[in-house]
């Protein structure tokens, strides 16, 4: 059998292998294969019930919208790891997710959010706190489904990922969303 034509894209988008003679073809996308990933994988992570009672507490704090977006600003604008951004990387919750993180070579960033979209922890430092007005929080919460973002060079990574939005649940009721930055450089090539 000879392959005919080998089509890999750089970033990890699209994966086509095409044989010919057989008249075998093998044909599935990178994207596709995260998103099954995440539905039968991710699901299952986003379940674990550290992870959901952390969004409970953290909901159950009603922070007000002002706070959130004037952190946020504060996020922003900040050099280096300050204090309020190590707080929630040396927190339980976000240990536990740089545990999930160190446990797959394409599992680059990990990331919890609230009812709000405001970080509740992370496995490493995020370019924003507020999440709340980007698809990969908005759709996932609103939706209660799985959202894979477009493949993107993350700065704060410095890789090009796919953002891997799943909802986190509390008695079938969504309550918050993880989210997983997924180096597609790797993952396309990583056996499932």
């Amino acid at each position: 059998m000879s392959v005919k034509k080998i089509l890999v894209s750089l970033l990890g988008i699209t994966l086509t292998v095409l044989f010919l003679g057989s008249g075998y073809c093998l044909a599935e996308t990178a994207t596709q294969k995260v998103k099954k990933y995440a539905e039968t994988v991710l699901t299952q992570l986003a379940a674990d019930p550290a992870i959901v009672k952390a969004v409970v507490v953290e909901n159950a704090k009603n922070k007000s919208l002002d706070d959130i977006k004037k952190l946020d600003e504060k996020w922003i604008a900040s050099d280096g790891i300050p204090s309020y951004v190590k707080e929630r990387m040396d927190s339980p919750m976000g240990k536990h997710l740089a545990g999930i993180r160190d446990t797959q070579y394409f599992f680059k960033e990990i990331f919890l959010m609230d009812n709000q979209g405001a970080l509740v922890a992370l496995s490493d430092k995020t370019s924003d706190y507020w999440q709340g007005d980007e698809k990969k929080f908005q759709r996932p919460f609103q939706r209660n489904a799985v959202f894979v973002d477009d493949v993107s060079f993350d700065k704060s990574a410095k890789a090009f990922l796919a953002h891997v939005n799943v909802p986190v649940k509390d008695k079938g009721v969504v309550v918050g969303v993880i989210t997983f930055g997924i180096d597609m450089d790797i993952f396309w090539m990583t056996p499932m």
